[in-house]
């Protein structure tokens, strides 16, 4: 009988465990994005290799989504092409992914404008003190600009994804 719980027990805790480990296990067997497209109509953030789809994710996008960024302030998401070219673990979101926005059309786009494009563009998780809500972010857009995640979902893409990445930003 005493053996017979501990059995059990044993099956449980295996199950627990590997409930919590497979969200690693699974990414870990994943290769390397070799660029990331996101689809600012869809809330979508797509990370691809080699032409395929690796994985997808949903996504918030600035308080201002429709159209391109034209300046600072403005809390639209960019629209263009550009690479993922720094990483900070220790920011005020959870894991930030620094985007090169502006580009060069971007610069010239605002110059004509005569105003600044803005900066600090990134892919990220959510603020500290707010990762309860976790998936609840999903359900409006949020963000200055950015695109933001849950923090699991950012664990997943800051392993998959290496500065250097390009990615491209789409209406």
């Amino acid at each position: 009988m005493d053996r017979r719980i501990l059995s059990i027990g044993f099956l449980l805790a295996a199950c627990f465990l590997s409930q919590l480990y497979y969200p690693l296990i699974a990414w870990a067997t994943l290769p390397k994005a070799d660029k990331v497209v996101v689809i600012k109509s869809k809330r979508v953030l797509i990370l691809l290799k080699d032409g395929e789809i690796i994985k997808s994710y949903k996504v918030s996008l600035g308080k201002n989504p429709v159209g391109p960024k034209a300046q600072g302030g403005d809390r639209k998401t960019p629209e263009g092409s550009y690479v993922l070219d720094s990483k900070k673990a220790n920011s005020k979101f959870y894991l930030a992914i620094h985007i090169s926005y502006p580009n060069k059309s971007d610069i010239l786009n605002a110059q004509k404008l005569g105003v600044s494009p803005g900066n600090s563009i990134a892919i990220h998780g959510l603020p500290k003190d707010f990762e309860d809500i976790d998936k609840f972010q999903r359900r409006l857009d949020w963000t200055d600009g950015c695109i933001a995640l849950t923090n699991a979902e950012m664990d997943e893409i800051w392993q998959l994804v290496s500065e250097g990445t390009p990615i491209e930003i789409k209406p």
